[in-house]
């Protein structure tokens, strides 16, 4: 049998209430997507790929107003620069959001997204695995992401997102 005529046999064998549980790609509804940038290195991978066409996406990136050492805590009412040079708050860019993205080649903290139940995914580029930044940025996106990811470079970023339908 060639595969056409197997799949053609498949989908016919289906029952009308195994049916409704079919994703119909092409009519699948867009998720709205939050892309954030944790850091200077990750908002310029980001503004690399952010012309792309993404659908319902926002491409923001984290700002710390008093930086501090170690992992940066991305709170609720954390600051976000838009690409038009605009600024929003994290509570707000949530409120709408399915799905939040972030990219980080340093720790940040993302409890904002967990406790929402908001599906998030941390992608942390960096060449060197050994590098405590990248420890320090495992330890601080595992716990609340529900895909984590260390890419040993950028060109894995837009291939995540076109996965995550971002």
């Amino acid at each position: 049998m060639n595969a056409p005529t197997l799949l053609s046999s498949c989908a016919r064998a289906a029952t009308a209430a195994e049916a409704r549980y079919r994703i119909d790609y092409p009519n699948s509804r867009a998720r709205s997507s939050r892309i954030v940038a944790l850091d200077d290195e990750a908002a310029a991978i980001m503004r690399r790929i952010e012309d792309d066409v993404w659908g319902d996406t926002h491409f923001l990136t984290f700002r710390a107003r008093h930086p501090a050492p170690g992992i940066a805590a991305l709170s609720i009412d954390a600051t976000l620069a838009r690409p038009d040079g605009g600024e929003t708050r994290l509570s707000a860019e949530l409120a709408g959001a399915d799905v939040v993205v972030m990219i980080a080649s340093s720790g940040a903290g993302i409890e904002a997204c967990f406790v929402r139940n908001i599906m998030t995914a941390g992608l942390i580029v960096s060449r060197d695995r050994a590098d405590p930044d990248v420890e320090r940025a495992v330890r601080a996106l595992r716990p609340y992401a529900a895909v984590l990811v260390i890419a040993a470079d950028e060109e894995f970023v837009p291939a995540m997102l076109h996965a995550l339908r971002a």
